[in-house]
């Protein structure tokens, strides 16, 4: 081979290498604009998805494409394919900042890590109906599956409870779950969440006070639709507790709240003469079941109720109640919260006339 020969050998490898170095580069280029190259956005600097139970790649990444957090749909589709991921998409409520690759979007989605709670506050003395439409609500799940549940008793029992309802154990609290968690998995958190708070100490507190755990929640739930004050529900457990030592009727105004189908509204004397076993004006003890789910306190309340003499109360028109002893001092209470009802209402229609 003559020097010639030599210098095109060469010439010819060199040419090889080069390309072969090129088409790397090209590869390494397209690999980390496929793959590892930010998908910035701005205004605000986090966006939000969501990914629905079963819902499909291609739904999310129209999510995310529409919310304006990736930049391109086919290099994303094309990171998907290369390191996988495309089939185990986690569903909930997606938070992502700017300047994260499509590896990490892809990471966040299939591992959840992106994924954020969604909180929802039950309050106090709120009866299923109202407690399912808000986790439907706010979870984006069906509510009306929720309430089907809350009387499946065949559900119900898997849970522990051996009721006909879960009426009294929605426990009021604030919750966080995955957004689009399953209708049965909310009902088996809010329940666990029940019967860790009602635990051995108050179930031997329960035996002591000769009740029964769905009496107590009933009582319980009297208490709580009687008041919004925190240092009143021990002494209204008292009123309650002394009436059924006395074997006096409860005469519980919540409890024809419970009855009106057009309620809550003003008591009318017709709706204290309708017969319905939740009639507590009618009918001694306790009515057949909770009218709504208490909070720990009136639970508390009514498992630890302040020892009085107090059997009469009504309200005193500033939130509170006064308590008496005796009917005649009932009574005397009775009106003087009527006065003030009659002063207040004067002095509304007043204002209301001024205004216009």
């Amino acid at each position: 081979m003559n020097v010639g020969d030599v210098g095109r050998v060469v010439g010819e490898h060199r040419r090889t290498a080069v390309t072969l170095l090129v088409g790397v580069a090209v590869v390494l280029i397209a690999a980390v604009w496929i793959l590892w190259w930010p998908n910035s956005f701005s205004d605000p600097d986090e966006r939000v998805i969501y990914v629905a139970r079963g819902a499909t790649f291609k739904t999310a990444v129209d999510s995310l494409e529409l919310g304006g957090i990736i930049k391109s749909r086919w290099t994303f589709r094309m990171a998907a394919k290369i390191i996988g991921g495309a089939t185990s998409i986690k569903y909930g409520k997606y938070v992502f900042r700017s300047g994260l690759s499509n590896v990490q979007i892809l990471s966040g989605l299939t591992t959840g890590a992106a994924r954020k709670r969604v909180t929802v506050s039950i309050p106090e003395g709120w009866r299923i109906d109202p407690v399912t439409r808000r986790f439907g609500r706010v979870l984006g799940i069906d509510s009306v599956l929720l309430r089907k549940l809350c009387y499946d008793t065949t559900f119900i029992r898997g849970l522990g409870v051996e009721e006909r309802n879960l009426e009294g154990y929605l426990l009021p609290d604030t919750y966080q779950f995955h957004w689009n968690t399953t209708e049965h998995e909310v009902l088996t958190r809010v329940v666990g969440s029940f019967r860790r708070f009602y635990d051995d100490s108050l179930r031997v507190r329960q035996r002591e006070m000769k009740m029964s755990m769905r009496q107590v929640l009933t009582l319980a739930s009297i208490v709580e639709g009687e008041t919004r004050v925190e240092s009143e529900r021990r002494t209204i457990a008292g009123v309650y507790h002394n009436r059924l030592k006395k074997r006096m009727r409860l005469g519980a105004d919540p409890t024809i709240q419970y009855m009106i189908a057009d309620g809550p509204r003003r008591i009318l004397y017709s709706d204290l003469r309708t017969p319905s076993p939740y009639n507590t004006y009618l009918y001694y003890g306790l009515p057949p079941g909770p009218i709504n789910n208490p909070g720990r306190s009136s639970i508390l309340a009514t498992l630890y109720p302040e020892e009085h003499s107090y059997i009469f109360f009504v309200a005193d028109g500033t939130g509170g109640h006064k308590f008496s002893k005796n009917y005649a001092d009932h009574l005397r209470a009775v009106r003087e919260f009527r006065k003030a009802r009659r002063a207040s209402e004067e002095r509304s229609r007043a204002s209301g006339g001024s205004s216009r």
